[in-house]
């Protein structure tokens, strides 16, 4: 068993042997010996009189009834997973992904527990809704006096352009999370209220998945609350927003460079939304349409994950490249709903704190359920005072500044040496409205595995409510984020802190058995095509490309270990050998056309650096892919990353030839098996055609040059060998002539052979059938570009004869292909072809 992380393939520590007649009992005797909860604070897993929860103990002795092998198994299994599936994260301010971080034990809530924590969630929702309908409309509530004017009109986050816009749908907010500690009394306390953008949604469905994978007796056995109803209730209730009555609902994302994308995408594919960027949204006579390879589609609902000043460039702030020009004067004129509105992330600066249990009698009528930290607003004479007797045992942090102020040292009273503490009273001296102080924050504990045994470490749960036409729905369960030191102060998602899944304990009842999937006669068959943005139309296109690309280096490298291995090689081979080399030169497969076959091939199939390596693309290929999470199955996932270990270097490089020849024909092997994957799995009314038409594109270039490397009038045995080799059409070359290759059969084959899958011929009836699937936006009945550019091109191939078919006329069909991918960028993607792609972004940033 391992709390911590789990791990891609290895067995956690401390699990691979067990005593001699180790069972249940001593399992759970060895798991607790000497476990205590921390000095002061409280602890999950014990009481105060140190006997163990009634919810962990049932866990424990659930869990204790499988052998420590058959736990460290299952784990390991996970770990695999998870990286092979994509299930990742990106800490902020970081390039690259990790896998996403979830320990073995979960956080137990009992059912009674948690209903007094959802009714103080809730509660908390609708008063932060009721502030801010009065701070973007009539201001009543700064006018008695009962929040302070000056913060909130000072506020970065107080957004005028929406001062009096009534928000389409009647709420401003329609996600809520509350991120929750217990306070060393045990009482739950929030410590951050989150209305801006709430993420963490995804990572506890994620979370969930993964536990319910690994431990599905113990899941089972314990009556865990469902996490699906409470998705189901929030579509509902971004659906009710919406005018139309079959609203179109996006979610907003700024893109794959965001830390939480990949919950964002799981997001999208659960709850059959549109993952939408800015770029995809385009507003037109005050309605909001998203692009796609159909036109454009009017979009009801957006569900907002981009910080609210940044939806609209025109109206809020004009640097802004994730929004959308208009936005604002839609929502204005109702055309548009938002979850949630921009804005709200006024209510969770840290200047609100002091007032929300006065405001909470006068709005609701009734006493604040879930209390935050005792905090004072220093712009207040009186609150001041106070904070100026008690400076030394505060902390502090700015009042405008959003909740994870609360995240940083000074929000605990430590580490404040004289300096500090001389530039805090001159703050409160010159600028008292700028700080809030609040009571030093100390987490309670849940127990993690260290590897041996059982130990305390500090935690923070973010619990989520949804906006729902019967009210407000709190999730059963939620997002529980875990140190793995025993630093007692709030975490965040880094290095050093793992996920828990949340798992709220039934109360008295058996937990619903519940999905996603609506009763049948509440939704009516269709046979339309999905929504297809262009940009996930141009993500599909090139991740067929990038592929395609690094099959073709793979191919060439493979050929260059075949021929290596001859002791003496006559002068054709050295021939070809050189064209082989020098195309990947060419390429950018390798630095240079010298060296050994094993340094080459090491170079043009693992070599990171090198642009044009099989990993290179492949990596290309990644990163379109990962703009793509909610279309792409698990098996494509794994199938990618299994790609991506082939073709990286094992740690005992140098190999030999024979183990680099091994290593491309696996990962040529997984590029048939992605190809296929494509071809089995993709719907073909969705993105199916972009994907295949990236692959048909370069497969018909590759094969172009192949021909004019390998192809001439002059060409050896071995360079018309290679070339078969190179489109893998040696057996069907076989299978049809048996006096061995001939320079225009050979041709014939490669370029114009209309039934071999890799000749050029094939490639372009397909890119044909493609486009004539695909809808077009011209009404007189004319072809569009593509279409008469392929049409064109089709019609001189049919009509060419191998035996006299000049080179030029080859040189002249691959010009022609890349005017064929240029013109499909032209017309399906947004900005056409040269707008930036994923891999490009990293540049522009």
């Amino acid at each position: 068993m391992s709390g911590k992380a789990f791990s891609a393939g290895e067995a956690p520590a401390g699990t691979d042997a067990a005593p001699a007649g180790d069972g249940p009992a001593e399992r759970l005797a060895r798991w607790t010996a000497g476990y205590a909860a921390l000095p002061g604070l409280p602890d999950e897993l014990v009481s105060a009189d140190g006997t163990l929860r009634p919810a962990w103990d049932r866990f424990l002795h659930r869990l204790a009834g499988l052998p420590d092998c058959e736990i460290a198994a299952r784990l390991a299994a996970s770990g695999r997973h998870i990286h092979d599936t994509g299930i990742a994260y990106r800490a902020y301010g970081e390039a690259t992904e990790r896998d996403w971080p979830v320990g073995a034990l979960p956080l137990l809530i009992e059912g009674a527990e948690w209903q007094a924590i959802a009714a103080g969630v809730a509660q908390r929702a609708e008063l932060l809704e009721a502030i801010l309908t009065d701070l973007y409309g009539e201001g009543a509530l700064a006018r008695a006096g009962l929040l302070p004017a000056a913060a909130a009109a000072g506020d970065p986050e107080f957004l005028r352009p929406l001062v009096g816009v009534a928000p389409p749908g009647g709420r401003h907010l329609h996600f809520y999370a509350a991120d929750l500690g217990r306070g060393p009394d045990g009482t739950w306390r929030v410590l951050a209220d989150r209305t801006q953008a709430p993420s963490g949604a995804g990572h506890a469905l994620e979370n969930r998945l993964v536990m319910a994978r690994a431990l599905p007796e113990v899941y089972g056995a314990l009556d865990v609350e469902r996490l699906a109803p409470f998705f189901q209730a929030f579509r509902d209730g971004l659906a009710a927003a919406a005018v139309r009555a079959e609203p179109r609902i996006g979610l907003m994302s700024s893109g794959p460079y965001s830390d939480t994308y990949v919950e964002q995408a799981v997001l999208a594919r659960y709850l059959g939304l549109a993952l939408v960027e800015g770029d995809d949204l385009l507003v037109r006579d005050r309605l909001v349409f998203i692009r796609t390879v159909a036109g454009l589609k009017r979009v009801d609902v957006l569900w907002r994950r981009i910080d609210g000043d940044f939806v609209d460039p025109l109206e809020l702030n004009p640097t802004s490249r994730l929004g959308a020009p208009g936005l604002v004067e839609a929502l204005r004129d109702g055309a548009v709903a938002m979850g949630n509105m921009p804005g709200t992330g006024l209510v969770e600066s840290a200047w609100l704190a002091a007032s929300l249990p006065a405001l909470c009698e006068r709005l609701l009528g009734e006493a604040l359920r879930l209390p935050g930290l005792p905090t004072w607003w220093c712009g207040d004479p009186e609150q001041r005072a106070t904070v100026l007797e008690r400076f030394d045992s505060l902390a502090f942090r700015p009042a405008a500044a959003p909740a994870q102020g609360a995240f940083t040292s000074r929000a605990f009273g430590e580490g404040r040496d004289a300096a500090e503490t001389e530039r805090l009273r001159g703050v409160l001296r010159d600028r008292p409205g700028d700080l809030v102080a609040h009571e030093p924050v100390r987490l309670s504990t849940a127990p993690v595995w260290d590897g041996t045994r059982l130990v305390p470490r500090p935690f923070v749960l973010r619990v989520f409510a949804a906006a729902t036409p019967e009210g407000w729905r709190v999730m059963p369960g939620g997002f529980c984020r875990i140190s793995e030191s025993p630093d007692v102060r709030p975490v965040a998602m880094g290095a050093g802190v793992r996920a828990a899944d949340v798992w709220v304990l039934a109360a008295g009842s058996t937990a619903a058995q519940a999905s996603l999937l609506p009763p049948g006669d509440r939704v009516a068959v269709r046979r339309v095509p999905g929504l297809l943005p262009s940009r996930a139309a141009d993500n599909l296109f090139w991740l067929g490309r990038h592929l395609e690309r690094a099959e073709a280096v793979i191919r060439l490298t493979a050929c260059l270990l075949d021929g290596a291995g001859a002791v003496s090689m006559a002068e054709e081979d050295r021939a070809t050998s050189a064209r082989i080399r020098s195309l990947l030169h060419a390429w950018g497969a390798v630095p240079s056309a010298e060296g050994t076959a094993a340094g080459l091939a090491h170079h043009a199939l693992s070599d990171g650096g090198q642009w044009g390596s099989g990993l290179s693309h492949a990596l290309s290929a990644r990163r379109n892919a990962s703009a793509l999470r909610e279309r792409l199955s698990g098996e494509t996932w794994r199938a990618l990353s299994a790609l991506l270990a082939a073709l990286e270097a094992p740690a005992e490089s140098p190999e030999s030839e024979a183990a680099l020849l091994d290593r491309a024909e696996r990962a040529l092997s997984l590029t048939a098996a992605l190809a296929g994957l494509a071809q089995e799995n993709m719907n073909r009314a969705g993105g199916f055609a972009f994907v295949d038409m990236g692959r048909r594109v370069e497969r018909a270039v590759n094969a172009c040059r192949f021909a004019l490397e390998f192809g001439g009038a002059g060409a050896s045995t071995d360079d018309l060998g290679v070339l078969l080799d190179l489109v893998d059409s040696r057996i069907s070359y076989g299978a049809r002539y048996i006096l061995g290759v001939a320079l225009a059969p050979v041709r014939d084959m490669v370029l114009l052979d209309p039934y071999n899958p890799r000749s050029v011929a094939f490639q372009v009836e397909r890119l044909a059938e493609r486009l004539a699937g695909l809808p077009s936006l011209r009404q007189d009945g004319m072809a569009e570009a593509p279409v008469r550019l392929v049409a064109g091109l089709s019609g001189e191939i049919a009509g060419a004869e191998a035996g006299t078919l000049p080179l030029d006329t080859v040189a002249a069909w691959e010009m022609r292909l890349w005017d064929i991918a240029e013109a499909i960028g032209a017309r399906y993607f947004p900005g056409g072809s040269d707008a930036a792609r994923p891999e490009t972004l990293a540049t522009l940033a």
